[in-house]
């Protein structure tokens, strides 16, 4: 159970991942060694997965961020868990979810150009076995990136 205190942290965080138990202990009103412990139980208990660094794409020349969703030829366990295994080695594929509705899949990908695009939704996506259909969308602006969990 989360008190408030632990949802302050989870705010904090969110914020800023690499404060020192002091900056966290000061922002939210409780001593370094408290917000320290706190962290750890929340870590511990896998309320907190991870920290990483964000890197700004253009920096890594990855210019383009499409949407791609991707329909199954035929529905079955073995299909799904073949593709999922294809899925997660292609590395310009960053998320996946499996959604309801038209598509089965939805992929957010990046890619340095249209070219490198072309061939990932042309040459590596529509060639796989399992994949009946394929739609993507660029991204030509985003707006809102890397959103906070609403923590109540």
């Amino acid at each position: 159970m989360l008190d408030n205190f632990d949802r302050k942290i989870l705010k904090y965080l969110q914020i800023k991942g690499d404060a020192t138990n002091a900056e966290l202990g000061e922002e939210i009103g409780i001593s370094a060694s408290q917000a320290g412990r706190r962290k750890a139980r929340l870590e511990g208990d896998g309320v907190i997965s991870g920290y990483r660094a964000r890197i700004q794409k253009a920096a890594v020349n990855l210019n383009i961020q499409a949407f791609i969703q991707l329909s199954l030829n035929t529905h079955s366990k073995s299909n799904a868990e073949i593709l999922h295994s294809f899925l997660m080695t292609q590395e310009n594929i960053v998320n996946i979810w499996t959604m309801t509705g038209r598509a089965d899949y939805l992929l957010q990908v990046f890619c340095r150009d249209l070219n490198e695009l072309n061939h990932l939704v042309h040459d590596v996506l529509l060639s796989h076995e399992n994949i009946a259909h394929v739609e993507s969308q660029i991204v030509m602006n985003h707006l809102k990136s890397d959103g906070h969990l609403p923590v109540r």
